[in-house]
């Protein structure tokens, strides 16, 4: 049960004991965001958040970030048009710590000068960075279009002007302003006493910090508009990208859960009618969604669509013509209760994880002004009648006030005049009826409403059981929230492939949910949203998997669905089709996202023969020829049953899971193929570079060298040695980023495979520091190869490892994951039970071997990607 209360000083605290993991989460929600700055401050709310850890009075410049992983801790921030959030999820037995170094920032910060200039370079790579990512760009082109005096017109970010122009005296101007208790929530979540917390708060938070509040900010009101505004601009993308959007109230106006809903079952998950309609039906988006954004202020309707350039005007007049249905014909009984269902299933999905919870009532406390909201908007969503939508759709998806913003590729041959006449011809013509929905099938034995809840409180012992077909099941029952994960895990992934056949894992995991000869697509997609759950194919480096996360009340039909979808696929041409030609067009557009092209391009330079060079989603020609019948082929011959490994982890009840496995999966189909012979590469005999020309804002940089395989026992020393490197508090982040602004984005990865992985370090940073950031990575990589890691630098990264490990396990889907893959590497349990075991007895001497045998410059691939 959440508790609230204020300190003397106006501070208001709200808390939630939480005691299924040894975590706790504290969140500081500043009642202050871009939106409350003057002309002059554009993004100085957003470069504040990024000063507040950069030292205070009793904490040095990187000791905050040293400090929360030294406990094992995460901390980070971010920064809207309305908060400002300050957060740290950490071990449960230094929640004390963690909340003195939040406490700490948030009421003592220094805001040094040499800092502040240091800090103003990186967020203006940060700027770059943003420049070279289409959805933003088209995300700031829909804001300064759709709202013309009102400062959400504005990039929270600012722009690389406005941050240069900041001075010391400037950031405290708004520090002193804002940051007042009174104008502070501090919401807590976890394994804590409230006693203890109260204690912690009055000492840390309380007193007088001697800075008024002065009362919020006077926004300016945004008038409503008096006709349609349209935005299109020439972009360098290989996709368009449109917004069509609707001005609708702010967070806590009556018709806002009757939007959130309509923008549910207009075009949230596969179910939804602009999925069903204009992607698939009508095949003229490669993806299309819909949001309700209600933020302090009036916010909007929008829907988003990616789509080939010779499909634009076709892919706006589809999803004008869903949402003109909306306006006109109420939606069924059956397609309401299930976005009821749904976005009462968020909250329940929200409370797996201590900050969840901690965000929740931090966003209710601060921005709806009562953790009371809460209950209230789920009462208000209950009780929505298909004439509650169709009252609000009326009134707020206007055709005559919309606003349409897009990028176009070269060849989108769409004009302003084209957009005027296809919205004038839809809002004129009769709305279509809405687009037929399966009635649903019941399946038998499906459940009431009742929650039912496992016997005893705390995790269960795991429980193993080899099927008679040879396939492995795992099973973990943990009672704490009502819901369940499943994942189904085979031996495959991109090491199966060869260039010939380069993509067939992704597709393959696209359209395993696209039809059984018992449910086609649609049904699927409607049972998925039935049970208030997720099912989704994976394809990896090394595997090939199902996932499947549902609310405890449906586990025996959601279990069948699961099953008849990992066993018997069909495949059906027409989904086959569409799939493919998705996923070719994500190859063309891979360039959109110049990280990912430096990573391709980085595993084509370290490999030249084994199939991890290979790029997952394949290339264009072996896409294309991939069919129906391959997929069949490749699902018989390497997702059979006796090569299953299968995990389910939540409130079930082991008894029903042995007896659907054994129903399922007890028996081979006997095609079962045995895995193809890959041969080990060995490693490069000189350095290897590889630079791909790329028109952008930012270079993006990858430097690494042959790694470990998954079951090799120096594998948690290398994690130490990249957890010493990166991380906030790491040596690349503090020399690079912190020292030196060369970037916004800097870190290192061990990557292990069943074969050989690799150990690699990412940087993007402006194609002027380039040689700079190379020559910086290199004396780090030298550093930590030539000199011991001093032990207090070595058991912080111990520490921060083992805590952020158990900080992701909090999800039933992190935990049935591990389990699955653990096992089908043929790890076994000893991961999930002695992770912790194996990283605290690593040495600072075994870091050095690892380093030593690791890092050989001689031995190295480059990658670069940018102008």
């Amino acid at each position: 049960m959440a508790i609230r209360y204020a300190l003397p000083n106006g501070l208001t605290v709200v808390f939630e004991e939480q005691h299924a993991a040894k975590v706790a989460a504290f969140q500081v929600w500043v009642k202050a965001g871009s939106a409350d700055e003057r002309p002059d401050q554009a993004g100085l709310a957003h470069l504040h958040e990024h000063m507040l850890f950069k030292g205070t009075e009793r904490r040095g410049p990187g000791e905050i970030a040293r400090d929360v992983e030294s406990h094992g801790g995460e901390i980070n921030a971010w920064t809207s048009y309305d908060q400002t959030v300050y957060h740290i999820v950490i071990a449960s037995q230094f929640a004390r710590t963690g909340l003195d170094i939040l406490g700490d920032a948030v009421r003592r910060s220094s805001f040094d000068a040499g800092e502040l200039s240091r800090e103003i370079e990186v967020v203006c790579e940060e700027i770059k960075r943003s420049q070279d990512t289409p959805s933003r760009r088209a995300s700031r082109d829909l804001f300064s279009t759709a709202y013309q005096v009102h400062p959400y017109k504005l990039p929270v970010i600012g722009t690389e002007q406005s941050v240069r122009s900041f001075t010391r005296e400037k950031v405290l101007e708004f520090y002193h302003r804002h940051y007042t208790p009174k104008n502070l929530v501090l919401s807590v979540s976890g394994d804590l006493r409230e006693s203890e917390l109260r204690e912690w708060v009055e000492d840390i938070f309380g007193g007088d910090w001697g800075r008024p509040y002065e009362g919020g900010v006077k926004r300016p009101t945004e008038p409503v508009p008096t006709g349609r505004r349209v935005l299109l601009r020439p972009d360098d993308v290989k996709e368009a990208w449109l917004h069509l959007s609707f001005g609708i109230p702010q967070a806590d106006h009556a018709d806002t859960p009757a939007l959130d809903v309509l923008a549910m079952i207009a075009g949230q998950g596969d179910a939804s009618r602009l999925v069903r309609e204009v992607k698939r039906r009508h095949n003229v988006a490669n993806d299309v969604h819909a949001f309700a954004y209600t933020p302090r202020d009036p916010g909007l309707f929008s829907a988003s669509m990616t789509t080939q350039p010779g499909h634009a005007a076709r892919a706006i007049e589809e999803t004008a013509r869903v949402l003109a249905t909306l306006r006109v014909t109420p939606v069924s009984a059956d397609e309401l209760a299930t976005a009821k269902a749904l976005v009462e299933a968020e909250a329940v999905y929200q409370r797996e994880t201590v900050q969840g919870v901690a965000r929740k009532m931090g966003f209710y406390q601060s921005g709806m002004g009562s953790l009371e909201a809460e209950a209230r908007y789920y009462e208000a969503v209950r009780g929505l009648t298909p004439e509650h939508l169709r009252s609000a759709a009326e009134r707020y998806l206007r055709f005559d006030r919309a606003v349409l913003t897009g990028l176009l590729p070269k060849g989108a041959e769409l004009t302003e005049a084209q957009v005027h006449e296809v919205l004038d011809r839809v809002d004129r013509e009769p709305a279509a009826p809405p687009p037929e929905r399966k009635s649903r099938k019941v399946v038998a034995g499906e459940p009431s409403m009742r929650i039912s809840r496992a016997a005893g409180s705390g995790p269960s012992d795991i429980i193993t059981e080899k099927l008679p077909s040879g396939a492995t099941l795992v099973v973990r029952v943990e009672p704490a929230v009502p819901l369940f994960a499943m994942r189904a895990a085979f031996a495959g992934g991109l090491r199966y492939e060869t260039p010939a056949d380069n993509g067939i894992t992704t597709l393959l995991a696209r359209t395993l949910t696209r039809g059984t000869p018992t449910h086609d697509a649609e049904d699927i997609s409607q049972l998925i949203d039935a049970y208030a759950g997720s099912l989704g194919g994976q394809g990896g480096r090394n595997s090939v998997s199902l996932r499947g996360e549902f609310l405890s009340r449906h586990f025996e039909p959601a279990f069948r669905l699961f099953a008849d979808c990992l066993l018997n696929p069909s495949f059906p041409e027409a989904e086959f089709a569409r799939e493919r030609t998705l996923l070719l067009q994500d190859i063309l557009t891979r360039e959109d996202k110049p990280s990912s092209v430096a990573f391709d391009l980085f595993g084509k330079t370290l490999y030249r023969t084994h199939p991890y060079r290979l790029a997952s989603q394949g290339e264009q020609a072996s896409v294309e020829a991939l069919t129906p019948e391959k997929l069949r082929a490749w699902h018989a011959a390497h997702m059979d049953p006796s090569q299953l490994t299968l995990s389910v982890v939540g409130d079930v009840k082991v008894d029903e899971v042995l007896a659907l496995a054994r129903e399922y999966f007890g028996k081979s189909r006997g095609k079962a193929a045995p895995p193809p012979k890959v041969a080990v590469e060995p490693p490069p005999d000189a350095p290897r570079q590889e630079k791909k020309v790329l028109a952008r804002a930012q270079s993006h940089i990858v430097l690494g060298f042959p790694g470990a395989r998954v079951e090799e026992p120096w594998r948690h020393a290398l994690e130490v040695l990249s957890t010493v490197l990166s991380g906030q508090g790491g040596r690349l982040f503090v020399e690079l980023r912190d020292k030196r602004s060369m970037a916004y984005s800097v870190s290192s990865f061990a990557i292990e495979g069943v074969d050989p992985g690799y150990f690699a370090v990412y940087m993007g940073t402006s194609p002027e520091k380039v040689d700079a950031a190379l020559a910086g990575i290199r004396t780090e990589l030298e550093r930590v190869r030539d000199e011991p890691i001093p032990e207090e630098e070595l058991a912080r990264a111990k520490q921060h490892l083992i805590g952020t490990h158990e900080i992701g396990l909090q999800r039933n889907g992190a935990r049935a994951g591990l389990l699955a893959m653990d096992t089908c590497y043929g790890l076994g349990l000893d991961n999930f039970l002695h992770y912790a075991d194996h990283v605290a007895a690593v040495t600072s001497k075994e870091v050095q071997e690892v380093a030593r045998r690791v890092i050989d410059f001689n031995r190295s691939a480059l990658a670069i990607v940018g102008p």
